[in-house]
């Protein structure tokens, strides 16, 4: 097995991708307390507030970040091509952070644009992942 340290980006991107998704958490926090939102009530559909945006914004990671987290680890411990599988997880963190910012802004082009990139990367990962199970 290749030694770990050869997974050293991965791991680096595997970890920004946690504070990323952290960082959602708090702005999402944030601005449901700005707007005196009721805790565990629904928000309501509209990409004009940013409390709905950053909700979708973390919702939509969440959504793929198990995907990124199951693809990573296992092309880790498959001895995966450590230089594709790290150029994979931070194709995938740039990306979501790009697809966030857009979602913040209300940036939908854009947006779009990045969740395909982001998209891509997990496919890029996966295959990846699979070289190694070879």
């Amino acid at each position: 097995m290749e030694s770990i340290i050869a997974y050293h980006g991965t791991g680096l991107a595997m970890g920004v991708a946690g504070g990323l998704l952290f960082l959602q958490l708090l702005v999402a926090d944030i601005a449901g307390m700005k707007v005196k939102r009721i805790p565990g009530a629904p928000i309501e559909p509209d990409h004009d507030s940013f409390l709905f945006r950053a909700s979708r914004a973390l919702g939509n990671m969440n959504e793929g970040v198990s995907i990124f987290i199951i693809f990573t680890l296992v092309g880790i411990l498959s001895a995966a091509d450590p230089i594709w599988l790290g150029r994979m997880a931070w194709l995938y963190v740039i990306a979501r952070t790009g697809y966030m910012l857009c979602y913040w802004f209300n940036i939908k082009l854009m947006r779009s644009v990045f969740f395909g990139i982001s998209f891509l990367a997990l496919l890029g990962l996966g295959i990846v992942m699979a070289g190694g199970l070879m």
